[in-house]
């Protein structure tokens, strides 16, 4: 597969979201839905272990659904395990930094492919990415499930992974490392997209087996714009942390059109062929266009101008989590608008995305709700009386009550059939 450019010339590019015209309507604002279950917090600090959760993925079990696992990053936390009432069944921590002065393992986002032949066994395995390392950490999922306690997950990764981006281990401590990641199966070895912190570019890697253990190749890149042309004619860049681009990290495979749906944090969501053809915007943030600067006092980038009418009108920056429900044929994408704490939901059909509603995750008797969420996972299967329609996992990053202060996040595990 050869390498797909969409950067254009001086690094603008001229984007027109695809889809269908959209009748004018009256928004009855989200639906509000209450979790079921959520696993327990986690503290930013260093009493916590530093750990920040931010990306889950749902194991299915084959054959006693009750016993399927919630996977979780935990950034320098590592990786943990829980079953669907929320409970921790195991802790992975990051590997330690490789030379003194050097970053440590820090898990950014997990996804899982099942079933995959790699050196002559087939497994389950879930695909890390290490940004800390800018490496991809490969565990194998007990098919025990639930009931493998704290063994559910093995590294299997080879020791002589490659860095993802990084030219070098110098290199490595920029940080513009492996960040989001989505995983597809395929017949020569699944695939792994994984985006570069601070930068705009997604490349793809294929899953070989080393041994007992699993390594990775790279396939192609896509690099994506930075600037737009509005319909004004003027040029558009979203504001960033100085020094950086608008990044990519939610991300999910269409399984039944092989198509990456990438979620460009400031910008949209773009829709990436597999087989060829070039990548589209498909939706845009609410705040496309709209100027703003980096405030150095606040840290913060703050809007000097009006929304323009070449923003979007669902979705709110930063777009975050995408995950992506498949039942009876109709396939619904799941976005994260992490601004607002709203979800957005789109079919999907040949001619891109319809959006269809929204919803938030609000307090209910058990579970807090959900605000500036950065992952989510779903599954259309049923796990059991807790989840008898499906589940939805989504992070929290403001898990509620704290603790003295403390910041805490968790991960909300939401039944399908109260979502839109």
């Amino acid at each position: 597969m050869g390498i797909t450019r969409v950067l254009l010339a001086g690094g603008l590019a001229v984007v027109a979201v695809s889809g269908p015209a959209m009748a004018v309507r009256a928004d009855p604002g989200p639906t509000p839905v209450v979790a079921a279950a959520e696993t327990g917090p986690n503290w930013d600090d260093e009493a916590g272990s530093d750990a920040n959760a931010d990306d889950p993925a749902i194991w299915v079990h084959p054959t006693r659904p009750d016993r399927s696992v919630v996977l979780g990053t935990l950034k320098n936390g590592g990786l943990t395990a829980v079953d669907l009432a929320g409970r921790q069944l195991q802790h992975v921590p990051t590997p330690p930094a490789p030379e003194p002065d050097q970053e440590a393992g820090r898990f950014n986002n997990v996804d899982l492919v099942t079933g995959v032949r790699l050196g002559g066994r087939v497994r389950d395995l879930a695909v890390v990415t290490d940004r800390g390392l800018d490496q991809l950490r490969v565990y194998a999922v007990d098919r025990r499930g639930a009931d493998a306690g704290n063994k559910v997950l093995t590294d299997v990764t080879s020791p002589d992974a490659p860095l993802v981006f990084s030219k070098d281990t110098d290199d490595v401590q920029e940080q513009r490392t492996a960040y989001g990641v989505a995983v597809i199966a395929d017949p020569a070895g699944p695939l792994v997209a994984v985006s570069r912190r601070s930068e705009t570019r997604i490349g793809l890697y294929r899953l070989v087996a080393d041994g007992a253990r699993v390594t990775y190749r790279p396939v192609t890149h896509w690099d994506f714009p930075a600037s737009f042309e509005l319909r004004s004619g003027s040029t558009w860049s979203p504001c960033e942390d100085p020094g950086d681009r608008p990044q990519f990290e939610g991300m999910v495979f269409d399984q039944d059109t092989r198509t990456l749906y990438a979620a460009q944090e400031d910008v949209g969501i773009w829709r990436i062929p597999l087989a060829g053809g070039r990548p589209a915007l498909v939706e845009k943030v609410r705040e496309f266009g709209q100027p703003a600067a980096y405030d150095e006092a606040s840290e913060e980038c703050v809007p000097t101008g009006p929304v323009v009418p070449d923003g979007g009108k669902h979705l709110s920056a930063d777009a975050e989590g995408l995950t992506i429900a498949t039942r009876d044929g109709v396939r619904t994408l799941y976005a994260s608008g992490q601004g607002d704490s709203t979800f957005a939901v789109y079919r999907i059909d040949g001619r891109g995305l319809t959006y269809r509603a929204g919803f938030q995750v609000v307090d209910g008797p058990a579970t807090d709700g959900v605000q500036h969420s950065d992952g989510a996972a779903v599954t259309t299967q049923p796990l059991g009386p807790r989840f008898p329609h499906g589940l939805l996992a989504v992070h929290d990053g403001e898990n509620t009550p704290g603790d003295g202060g403390r910041e805490g996040t968790n991960f909300k595990l939401v039944r399908l059939e109260l979502v839109p």
